[in-house]
């Protein structure tokens, strides 16, 4: 069967046709031009299913909606007067639109996620929290499966079982199912080389299949028994075990009826700490919208096999002026555009168009779905749970986001800034002794961190000589600025930052300063900050460009947070730097060679040793290796012996 959300699924070369309209292009907003676009459009559409996009004179996408009648639909937005105002600023920038037709409004449904995931348009509700769920997978390509955590896409043979709220979720779920069940958790080439049981064994995590402690035919029960358990049917996997205690304990074999004692509290311990009322649920997901102050949260429940897999907040963007059952409807089709959805969908408040949504999650899932607002009994119970929680979630980030917006405004008057910083770049380097050399950027703004934009830079120009922190920085700051001038040259997209902090003293802000100075960009607030004598955090220097340096008081707030950005960044460069030297301690010379991919290198230094004993073999001994030909055995003794 073929998914409807599969990648392909609404390739727009497939569709119907394609009608593009367009204006001249201006810079700046007029609600008049944008509405003569609108109608000029609307003149070549047809009265059925598709998807439309506006477009601002540079062509990014302000806004993706479906319509059952994309005639009808449009046509709306020219009546500007009785437009909202959010809706009057897109009309005013729209100069062009793009219409892809569709055969059901479905489909449009499913197409309108996808596009609004692809292009994150400023006038569309936006699901901001864009982390993959993790998933349990319980693996189907081997004799002895394994369980494991997974994330993103679902390739490897087997059972998925989720979404889980967090890892955290999974972790406990994933310890539980080791205890109870003694399934391996190990990858497939550790498990082919054990002579011996692991530790795993030793502690009763796992039944030890690698060495034969446990033949096929009892994993396979234990595998059943936990598919059982991740399916809601916990009670007879109870049942089992406790039946299968009394006779060991009957025949006293005190020590298996321990080991089974064993596994059956810990089936009970997360059983217990699974239980939210969702006795007799099935899979279901729950959803509550909760709205205050401007601001939005949806909390949301994930119900399998009537245990609770965690809960989680969600704070969708571009809400304001967006009527909630709206918001409701974009948030759960985007949610489902990367998760299948169960086949209970509650929620608090019924969906805009919701019967057509329920039938465009169910073309995802391949079987019905269903929307319900329940109003009594256990159901409604677990509802009025999340309601709460939406409420206690929302009341937490507006008290963060207030202590956050003070922090701002005091930011700003530090350093003189018109207004608080939206936007704000740390700036670190990270390397040994000149090896392994890197920078590292990552981003902060009012709401948190703004993970997605972190960026890493491979320190490669052969003028920047190893160990040299000057010219690292340099480097830096020459290629983040450069693409931003060449890629936002008006500085319309919020890509640009509002406050540069450098990790460093004056050399390093004296560095940055040339580089901005030879883009001409005179109007990017730079700060260095260093740590003060000692490298004592609480200490920090601050140097501004105009040779100014000034030091805050140790319990200062601000000094707080400027602190937790400045280790943000450390942490992040000392990551990437990690894991780029664990890459170049694993690499071979062999990498090199053209042609030579895993295979051959691999029966290269099995027949030679070292890459030392290959670079010096002779072509006839490079023959001689199995598994490699003759071409490739002088694509390798060329490589070292370029003069023949």
């Amino acid at each position: 069967m073929v998914r409807p959300n599969a990648p392909d699924r609404f390739n727009e070369e497939k569709a119907t046709y394609v009608v593009r309209g367009s204006g001249e292009a201006g810079d700046k907003p007029d609600l008049t031009r944008g509405a003569d676009v609108i109608r000029g459009v609307v003149k070549k559409l047809p009265v059925r299913p598709g998807v439309y996009r506006m477009l601002d004179a540079r062509g990014d996408v302000l806004y993706v909606g479906k319509a059952r009648a994309l005639k009808n639909r449009v046509t709306n937005y020219t009546q500007v007067a009785r437009l909202p105002q959010r809706l009057q600023r897109m009309v005013a920038q729209t100069r062009a639109m793009e219409i892809v037709t569709t055969n059901s409004e479905a489909e449009a449904l499913l197409l309108e996620a996808q596009l609004i995931k692809r292009y994150r348009p400023p006038y569309n509700v936006l699901l901001r929290d864009d982390k993959s769920f993790p998933f349990i997978l319980l693996r189907a390509d081997h004799d002895f499966p394994r369980v494991q955590k997974h994330r993103g896409a679902r390739r490897a043979k087997g059972r998925y079982y989720g979404p889980f709220a967090s890892a955290g979720s999974v972790n406990r779920t994933l310890n539980a199912l080791q205890k109870t069940f003694l399934l391996r958790s190990c990858t497939d080439s550790f498990f082919a080389n054990r002579s011996r049981p692991c530790l795993l064994y030793q502690i009763r995590r796992c039944s030890a299949p690698c060495v034969g402690r446990i033949d096929k035919g009892d994993y396979a029960e234990l595998v059943s028994d936990a598919q059982d358990f991740l399916e809601g049917r916990s009670t007879a996997v109870q049942k089992r075990l406790g039946d299968a205690m009394t006779k060991a304990a009957e025949a006293m074999d005190y020590e298996l009826a321990a080991v089974l004692r064993d596994r059956l509290k810990a089936l009970t311990f997360i059983q217990g700490s699974q239980s939210v009322h969702a006795e007799g649920l099935g899979d279901a997901d729950v959803f509550a919208l909760a709205a205050k102050g401007g601001q939005l949260c949806i909390a949301g429940f994930f119900i399998r096999g009537g245990q609770n897999w965690g809960h989680r907040s969600f704070f969708p963007a571009h809400v304001a002026g967006v009527p909630e059952e709206e918001v409701m409807a974009s948030f759960l089709m985007q949610f489902y555009e990367g998760v299948p959805p169960p086949k209970l969908i509650l929620v608090d408040r019924e969906p805009d168009d919701c019967p057509i949504l329920a039938e465009a999650l169910g073309e995802t899932a391949g079987r019905k779905v269903e929307i319900s607002v329940p109003q009594r009994g256990n159901r409604r119970r677990l509802l009025e749970q999340a309601v709460r929680n939406a409420g206690e979630e929302l009341d937490r980030r507006l008290a963060e986001s207030s202590s956050q917006a003070k922090l701002g405004r005091e930011l700003a008057e530090l350093f003189d800034l018109d207004e608080p910083p939206q936007r704000i770049e740390i700036y670190d380097n990270s390397h040994i002794q000149g090896t392994n050399a890197l920078g590292a950027m990552v981003v902060a703004g009012p709401e948190g961190w703004i993970k997605g934009a972190y960026r890493k830079f491979n320190i490669k120009r052969p003028e920047t000589q190893p160990g040299d922190d000057f010219a690292m920085m340099r480097e830096v700051f020459q290629r983040r600025f450069a693409r931003a001038i060449e890629e936002d040259p008006e500085r319309a997209k919020g890509e640009w930052p509002d406050l540069v902090l450098i990790d460093g003293g004056k050399g390093q802000v004296s560095a940055a300063g040339a580089v901005l100075a030879e883009l001409g960009i005179d109007d990017l607030p730079y700060v260095g900050v260093a740590k003060g004598p000692d490298r004592n955090a609480g200490r920090e220097t601050f140097y501004l460009p105009d040779g100014r340096e000034f030091t805050l008081p140790p319990n200062n707030a601000v000094l707080f947070y400027i602190q937790r950005l400045r280790d943000e960044a450390h942490r992040f460069a000392i990551g990437a730097h990690r894991q780029k030297r664990a890459k170049a301690m694993g690499s071979s010379p062999l990498d090199e060679v053209p042609g030579i991919g895993p295979a051959r290198k691999k029966a290269l230094l099995m027949h030679f040793g070292t890459a030392r004993a290959i670079k010096g073999a002779s072509l006839e001994d490079l023959k001689k290796a199995p598994g490699v030909s003759a071409a490739v055995a002088q694509a390798v003794y060329d490589f070292y012996n370029p003069g023949g």
